[in-house]
């Protein structure tokens, strides 16, 4: 899908129809000037089209930023205190959103994720809001993110204004997707290894959330893997038993993290991002290994475990997790690609807040 262009006589304060990443037909006042957006980790992409004013569109979010990325929510925080004062809400999913709450706040537009449609529809909330003049936009970089995050980009840079900040965006995230690609499709014969994707290891005591062809599981296949879970899960997120685990015997285990303290207090999760301390992270790591799935499992036995940031399986940030997976798979053909520095130029180059390096760890070169 893509969304319609703006006419050459565009201004601002025009009404334009854009098309959201469902094909939904939305018209809308552009640029916005009040924006909800339907989850806090929506900064990520705003922060990377506003520059040094992440928030000056902001008039409310739902509250999950703090709770699923509290390192990052803080580093925020410290350069920016008053978004501790934004109103926040709570989700469509759960029907704790509130409708007069944002009416109140008067946005000219509210952004939500995909995930979240089909609990508005079936709450109404669509009809809701368009009957007080507020319009909904779905976009996407969870569900379907290697197919719909340069759509959904794009959508967005118009509803800032920001479209050629978000070409920008674009051109620079698929030349880092290419390093890897580009690199892999050259090669013959190219081994491929197994690996077993762990979504949010720790968070609970069960065993295993893990992805399905889609999202960190599309990742691993784009950085020359196998994903163990891509015959087992249908669609994008799923589960497999310990069982699966041992008899597929991967190559390679990579666990997503991030600091939950706020959702699971002194969990066993890995909390790899913003600022994080490798060692700290690396022995939780460890630990999760010692779950009976894991035992005498060959990438345990070699030590090819890693854990990587959660939040990069919703965000538009997913090229670096290309390009640190494909370093774990294959590092003597990766080893002159460097994902935090990657990292750290998408931080110089778009976003308000300084790089700090934390978001990766392996048992590799912990040993």
């Amino acid at each position: 899908m893509t969304t319609t262009l703006l006419p050459v006589s565009a201004f601002a304060g025009d009404m334009v129809t854009v098309t959201d990443i469902t094909g939904r037909e939305v018209e809308v006042e552009v640029p916005v000037e009040k924006v909800i957006l339907g989850e806090g980790r929506q900064i990520y992409f705003t922060a990377a089209l506003e520059g040094e004013d992440p928030f000056k569109r902001v008039v409310g979010w739902r509250d999950d930023f703090e709770k699923a990325d509290n390192d990052g929510y803080h580093q925020y925080l410290e350069k920016y205190p008053e978004m501790a004062d934004l109103p926040t809400f709570g989700g469509m999913k759960n029907g704790t959103f509130d409708v007069e709450q944002a009416l109140a706040l008067q946005p000219d537009v509210i952004i939500l994720n995909l995930d979240a449609k089909v609990a508005t529809e079936e709450g109404g909330y669509i009809e809701k809001l368009s009957k007080v003049g507020i319009p909904v936009v779905y976009v996407d970089f969870r569900e379907k993110p290697m197919e719909n995050t340069e759509t959904s980009m794009r959508l967005i840079g118009k509803l800032y204004g920001k479209e050629d900040k978000a070409e920008e965006f674009i051109e620079f995230r698929a030349a880092e997707i290419a390093k890897v690609t580009d690199k892999l499709a050259a090669q013959k014969d190219l081994a491929k290894p197994i690996v077993f994707m762990e979504r949010a290891g720790g968070y609970s005591d069960d065993c295993c959330m893990s992805f399905g062809n889609e999202n960190f599981g599309k990742m691993v296949e784009m950085a020359g893997g196998i994903n163990m879970a891509a015959d087992i899960i249908p669609g994008t997120f799923g589960t497999v038993n310990p069982e699966q685990i041992i008899a597929s015997d991967p190559d390679q285990i990579i666990v997503t993290g991030a600091n939950w303290e706020l959702y699971v207090p002194g969990g066993n999760w890995v909390g790899v991002g913003s600022g994080a301390d490798p060692e700290v992270t690396a022995d939780k790591l460890a630990n999760l290994m010692k779950r009976p799935g894991f035992t005498g499992v060959k990438a345990v036995s070699e030590n090819n475990v890693h854990a990587i940031w959660h939040q990069f399986y919703n965000s538009p940030y997913q090229f670096v997790a290309i390009q640190q997976i494909a370093k774990w798979l294959h590092p003597d053909l990766f080893a002159d690609l460097d994902p935090d520095a990657t990292f750290k130029e998408l931080h110089d180059r778009f976003l308000p807040i300084d790089y700090r390096p934390g978001y990766f760890v392996s048992l590799k070169s912990s040993n």
